[in-house]
């Protein structure tokens, strides 16, 4: 039902508070948007650690049964988001295990282009695997290394891997977090009544009350115990290369991330596509919820009304049982519904943040015109997406991506609507003035920051192994 792209996951981490579980517990609630296949959570009391984690989402993990045996002042925890085929508990995370230097956990949100390789050179030195995720291959590589400091253990490890990653790694009294030299996932850090917080996103500090203290940086990774908080940038130096879906889609609007607003952000884009395409037209409407700040800046922009005219059931579970009677595009109307006094006799303004398949925006557009829509443009606040991601986010095969096939044009009279644009590249990269070469682009243009030789392009990205 799904055609949208997906985060794999969040991840939040918790030193030196007597709730550290609690804490980690409601930062897995704000940063739900990032996953919602399982969720998870270590904590280490006394140099004991102990796990819970479930399927579902954080609600239908996490009792307060569950909670009470997750005492301690060190926390991590994960959630995950996954493609079909690769679901089940052995794939959720935090990972937890016994090694040679004690006990350790991992979170991490991301994907390691050179897992594959790892994971065949670990396999034939003897290195059983308990999950078919890529995170797997980082705790494999610690507890083989001859190190002795924990912090030196995950140097080395993260010194062998290449991709997306934005991880937290704790033994029974220390914390890392660390950010992949490109930069590609954000993690920040905050205190609380001093204690740390880290986690995906700002919005997490927000909810916990902790102070924002900045940005993890691309390369840094940070060791946070007895001593306070140390910083380390043990990777070579290269250029950094931001997500910029991250600002487009995935993060919640009221977080801060690569130094950027994301409500600021969305509403620039809308701004920009007001300029960049403008169209006579009665009403803007935002496709619920991603579409909707983008749509408030072109409204304001173009001087047309804002109208809510499509309404989202925010009650959608992950599966639901379709009736055997044929109701013509049930999947989209068992989440969006047009409301026809907004829509009826109206030239109409569509806007959502991007076009993955085509086949949602060509049901919208469809539902609009059944509710007496006089004209549909459709306005996209990203660039059309042409290619796979391999740095976190899930993604169709490329030949499923409708801009891969298909020009503007084409698109156009596939989905039914009067007109579409797409804001442009240049002008999308724009919006963040100096920082615009800090970004990565990929999936627009099909510039690989980090090479994936021997990766298959057309593969999706969660299916490693």
């Amino acid at each position: 039902m799904s055609d949208k792209f997906h985060d794999e996951c969040g991840v939040v981490g918790v030193y030196g508070h007597l709730d550290a579980a609690n804490l980690a517990y409601l930062g897995l609630y704000a940063l739900q948007h990032r996953g919602q296949e399982s969720a998870g959570i270590v904590a280490s009391n006394n140099g004991e650690m102990h796990l819970e984690v479930g399927m579902g989402l954080v609600a239908d993990v996490f009792s307060d049964t569950r909670l009470k045996k997750l005492p301690g002042n060190i926390a991590i925890g994960h959630n995950r988001y996954s493609t079909t085929g690769v679901s089940g508990i052995k794939n959720a995370q935090p990972c937890l295990i016994d090694y040679a230097g004690g006990t350790m956990a991992l979170g991490h949100n991301g994907n390691l282009v050179n897992a594959t390789e790892i994971r065949k050179e670990l396999g034939a030195a003897g290195a059983i695997f308990q999950s078919a995720n890529d995170s797997e291959v980082i705790v494999h590589l610690m507890a083989q290394s001859q190190c002795n400091l924990f912090v030196d253990r995950a140097v080395a490890a993260l010194s062998q891997v290449k991709g997306a990653y934005s991880i937290v790694l704790m033994s029974e009294n220390e914390l890392i977090a660390a950010r992949d030299p490109q930069g590609f996932r954000p993690l920040c850090l905050g205190k609380l009544e001093g204690a740390y917080v880290v986690a995906s996103e700002s919005c997490v500090m927000d909810l916990v009350e902790a102070e924002f203290i900045r940005e993890i940086e691309p390369g840094e990774l940070i060791l946070i115990n007895q001593s306070g908080v140390k910083s380390f940038f043990p990777f070579p130096k290269t250029p950094t290369k931001q997500c910029v879906f991250e600002h487009i889609y995935f993060s919640r609007p009221d977080s801060n991330l690569f130094g950027r607003s994301v409500y600021s952000v969305r509403m620039l884009m809308g701004r920009a596509l007001a300029i960049e395409k403008p169209v006579d037209a009665d009403v803007v409407v935002p496709v619920p919820d991603s579409g909707v700040i983008s749509a408030m800046g072109y409204s304001e922009e173009a001087g047309i009304p804002f109208q809510m005219g499509l309404i989202r059931n925010h009650y959608v579970g992950r599966t639901f049982i379709e009736p055997q009677s044929q109701i013509r595009d049930f999947g989209v109307k068992i989440k969006l519904n047009a409301v026809k006094p907004v829509i009826e006799g109206k030239r109409v303004i569509i806007i959502d943040d991007s076009i993955v398949r085509g086949t949602t925006s060509k049901k919208i557009v469809k539902m609009l015109r059944e509710v007496g829509a006089r004209e549909v443009h459709v306005r996209i606040s990203s660039p059309p997406t042409t290619h796979s991601c391999f740095y976190g986010i899930d993604t169709p095969d490329k030949n499923e991506l409708i801009a891969s096939s298909m020009d503007v044009e084409q698109t156009c009279k596939y989905l039914g609507a009067d007109s579409l644009h797409y804001i442009s590249l240049e002008k999308m990269l724009g919006i963040f003035g100096e920082q615009k070469g800090d970004f990565c682009a990929a999936c627009f243009d099909g510039d690989y920051p980090v090479d994936i030789t021997g990766l298959d392009e057309s593969a999706k990205q969660l299916g490693l192994f």
